[in-house]
């Protein structure tokens, strides 16, 4: 599906949901796809992008910025610790804080910069032991704890489970942000954006409606 489709869809659902043209932000998330691709998104003049590794987005942003000017750059999957530093520099915000030990090297990355890019908390709304992210009777905790250190989220992230209904993650993702006084709310893909923005996202993450199906290395 087209970039244009995909803007479209989300002006009609702000629309339905009573929000604001434009309060909500597609991160068009472009990891393992082919250069060309993410060039021809960039030649329609999107500048808000995802990616899922720290070494892939190093080796093909700084070119594409310097000749598509200023790109808005998204960490939206795992991040390591020892790819932090890498990642701080490179990233606009990080959408994937999920455990103490990275709140930790954030905070001490932000203190020697002076500066640190957008940071959202990772819910493991659905308490799956599979996946990361904090759990939602701890939220309020960690958040107090990194707001201790220096370091201030601006808003949480989610990835319901495959097989539910994604509506009542969003919900409670939307009600603990709204708790601990966050705005964002980084919540939806290609299947439920509609969904989310009807629950208060403001940032959803979108990849192969966009850019067509992956193909995984081997």
């Amino acid at each position: 599906m087209a970039l244009a489709d995909i803007a479209g869809r989300m002006r009609a659902a702000e629309a339905l949901g009573g929000r604001a043209p434009g309060s909500v932000r597609l991160i068009a998330v472009s990891k393992v796809q082919p250069l060309n691709r993410v060039e021809a998104v960039l030649a329609e003049g999107h500048r808000l992008f995802g990616e899922n590794y720290v070494q892939e987005a190093l080796g093909k942003w700084p070119a594409l910025r310097d000749r598509f000017g200023p790109v808005q750059l998204h960490m939206i999957g795992p991040l390591q610790t020892n790819k932090a530093k890498v990642a701080v520099e490179l990233f606009d915000a990080i959408h994937t804080l999920d455990r103490p030990s990275l709140a930790q090297k954030l905070a001490g990355l932000a203190q020697a910069r002076g500066a640190s890019p957008q940071v959202f908390v990772q819910v493991n709304t659905g308490q799956e032991p599979q996946k990361a992210g904090i759990l939602p009777a701890d939220l309020d905790g960690f958040l107090k704890d990194c707001r201790a250190m220096d370091l201030a989220p601006t808003g949480l992230m989610c990835i319901p489970p495959e097989a539910e209904d994604p509506a009542p993650h969003f919900a409670m993702l939307a009600a603990m942000a709204a708790r601990n006084g966050l705005s964002g709310l980084s919540m939806g893909m290609s299947s439920d954006f509609e969904t989310a923005i009807a629950h208060g996202a403001t940032h959803i993450r979108v990849g192969s409606a966009i850019f067509g199906a992956r193909t995984y290395p081997r």
